[in-house]
């Protein structure tokens, strides 16, 4: 009997095919080519549409010359990579009164930058603007 064998009390017993090399092989080759049968077809890529949509700008051909030509005459590119807009530019506060407004509001630039993002820095009412008393619905001039 083929896949059979007698045991040793002399009952017949189905033996195993352990030699599972060849449905392993046969597994990886049928996926392979799954795969690759997957793959294989064109990919399919479509051409630039051509609509009938025509271009009408807000300007005329003259208003964009006119402003390319005042662009030319300034001599000024954004885009170039030495392009400075800071290039002269004068500020009208002095070094030490931007300094003094510095250490004014050290405190409380710590206090709202801090872990709690200055909740208990505002709860105080030390902070500035809106008073603590200022509940919200409260109109402004109630009476």
């Amino acid at each position: 009997m083929h896949g059979w064998r007698t045991t040793q009390y002399g009952k017949p017993e189905q033996q195993l095919n352990l030699d599972l090399t060849g449905t392993i092989m046969n597994r990886i080759a049928l996926s392979s080519i799954v795969l690759a049968s997957a793959f294989a077809g064109s990919a399919f890529a479509e051409s630039p549409i051509y609509g009938n949509d025509v271009f009408t700008g807000a300007k005329s051909r003259g208003e964009v010359q006119a402003e390319l030509a005042a662009y030319k005459q300034a001599g000024v590119n954004p885009w170039s990579t030495s392009y400075n807009p800071l290039k002269g530019f004068k500020s009208a506060t002095t070094r030490d009164s931007v300094t003094a407004a510095y250490v004014a509001s050290r405190n409380e630039v710590r206090a709202l930058s801090g872990e709690d993002s200055g909740s208990a820095y505002l709860a105080q009412g030390r902070g500035a603007g809106v008073p603590s008393s200022t509940l919200a619905g409260t109109p402004a001039n109630a009476q």
